[in-house]
Parts: C-alpha cells; structure tokens; sequence
C-alpha cells in the first residue's frame, strides 16, 4: 500500500513492491496518489516481466523470428536503432505509451512517415510476441498509439541527363561496380540487393534471383541492353554499395533522387512496351495496385504526349 504524507510545502508518495522501494515529491496530493498507482502498476509489470529487458526481447525475436524473414539484417539494424534510443538494458515491461510516442515523434523529425511506419510494425511485433507467445509483459505498449497517416508516394525518377552524370563520374573498383548495378538496374527494375546477388542465365535470358524463404529462384526476364551488361561479378556488399552511391549522389548534387528510384524509372518505361499484367510479372508484384501507386510514375504530360 503506498503512503501518501505531507513534506513541508509538498507531497511525498512511497511505494514498496516486491521488495523494491521508490518515493517521489509531488505538488499537490492528488499528483503524490497518481504518481503511486502508476508505480505500483510499473513494478508489477517488471515483476511478471521476469526480469527482461529490451535487449533481451531483441535477441530473442532475432534468433526466433527474424531469421525466418527476407531481411534480417534490415531487422537487426532497426534494432539496433532502437536499443540506442530506449536502452538495451532497459526493462522490457517499463517501455510505456509516452515513451513510445516520444520515440515516433524524435524520428518524424528526421524521417517521413512511411518509414515511421515500417519501423513502428517492426517494434510493434516485437511486443507483440512478446506477450502473446513469450509471456513476458502483460501489456502492449503500442495500444492507444496513434502513428502518422501514409504518406503520398515518391513520385521522383532518373532523367536521362542525371542517369549521364552517373554513368561518367570518376569512379574506382568498388565504385565501378555500383554504377554499374545501377546501369543495371535501369534495364531490369531489379532492387540493388538483387542485381548484386543474382545469377545470370546467358542462354535463357533471365536473372535468377536466390529464394530466403521457400528455396530456388525468381526469374527476372531481362531486355537486350541488360543482357549486353552482363555477365559481371561483383564483390561489394549491399550495404556498402548503398553507401557509396548514396555519396556519389551527394557528389554529383543529384538531389534525393535514390537507388531504389531506379525501380520505378525501369517500370515506368517499361510499362510503355509491355501490358500491365506482364509488367506485374517482370516487377514481381502480386498486388497490381501497389504496383501502379508506388511504382508507375509516368507524368500526365509525358503520357498525353503520347496520345
């Protein structure tokens, strides 16, 4: 039971709970009872949590879940994120409502809200299992969280005379190979992931793309040009790769034009050769919808020049 008692011009409230005592000063009595039921609630939430803190929830879900997805590394540097911002030793059952309201407030400052998003179902998971499956908090901080709206859809592409300045900038090996994943990636709508792990079939004409979950390939068709850059053995690495040519453009003052944009610049000039439904098929996308919101990004002008 907490105890609740004057102290000269305040309040102090003490609670004792399994065996852990806590106290605070508080302006007026009915701030002291509040602050003291929120406490009680808190370290009844640590007791039944057992102990496990946020690092602990992270290691779990990357051992058990996350090696199951596509990208687990992607998983494990929001983590990595997130453990940086609440505290990897931070009790698990102690991450509350406001706390997690202010974490999605600190990246709107950085970031757009789709990315919010994706980070905030990530994390939200995480709880999620962790009190269904693992029963190790009894509550679901996320609930009652409101995250931003989805935000409209990039509508940036390559324009032939940045995709130039790409092609004829000064470049070493490491370099080298990353244009010429994006030269690539131009011609075949492919992620920079995929054109760097992918295996050519010459006589078939397609790219074969490693299945993570269910074993095999994913065959991507390729166009003539494609094929005339092909074969090419890369050594660089994903994440580097991004890197690098994330600082190439900053070089070339390209703007926040990405890699990724060369997806929907690929799809978009495809889409004026090939029907929708083969489209779908070249992009891999099951949903035809996401397909022409995300990635079709033709202008109405460039299309009633056309007509």
């Amino acid at each position: 039971m907490a105890s609740i008692r004057k102290y000269r011009d305040k309040w102090r409230a003490e609670v004792q709970r399994h065996g852990i005592r806590a106290s605070h000063l508080c302006a007026t009595k009915r701030e002291a009872q509040a602050w003291a039921l929120a406490k009680e609630a808190e370290l009844d939430r640590l007791k039944g949590s057992g102990g496990k803190t946020l690092g602990d929830a992270v290691g779990e879900y990357l051992r058990t879940v996350s090696v199951r997805k596509k990208k687990p590394e992607w998983e494990a540097r929001r983590f990595d994120y997130f453990m940086a911002h609440f505290g990897e030793n931070t009790p698990l059952a102690s991450i509350t409502r406001a706390e997690i309201g202010k974490w999605r407030d600190e990246r709107l400052k950085t970031v757009v809200g789709a990315t919010v998003q994706r980070e905030a179902n990530l994390l939200r998971n995480l709880f999620t299992v962790a009190m269904n499956e693992w029963e190790w908090i009894e509550s679901h901080p996320f609930r009652g969280v409101h995250m931003p709206e989805q935000t409209e859809a990039r509508r940036q592409v390559w324009g032939w005379r940045q995709i130039k300045r790409v092609l004829r900038s000064d470049r070493d090996k490491k370099m080298g190979e990353v244009v010429k994943a994006f030269h690539i990636a131009l011609h075949t709508g492919m992620r920079l992931g995929e054109v760097l792990t992918g295996t050519y079939d010459a006589r078939r004409r397609v790219y074969m793309l490693p299945r993570t979950k269910t074993g095999g390939y994913v065959e991507v068709p390729l166009t003539r040009r494609a094929v005339k850059l092909l074969p090419t053995a890369f050594t660089v690495g994903a994440n580097e790769a991004s890197t690098l040519f994330s600082r190439l453009t900053r070089q070339l003052l390209l703007g926040d034009l990405t890699f990724h944009d060369t997806r929907a610049t690929a799809l978009t000039l495809l889409a004026r050769r090939v029907d929708v439904l083969t489209l779908a098929r070249i992009s891999r996308h099951r949903d035809v919808s996401l397909l022409l919101r995300v990635y079709y990004r033709e202008t109405a002008e460039a299309i009633s020049a056309r007509l």
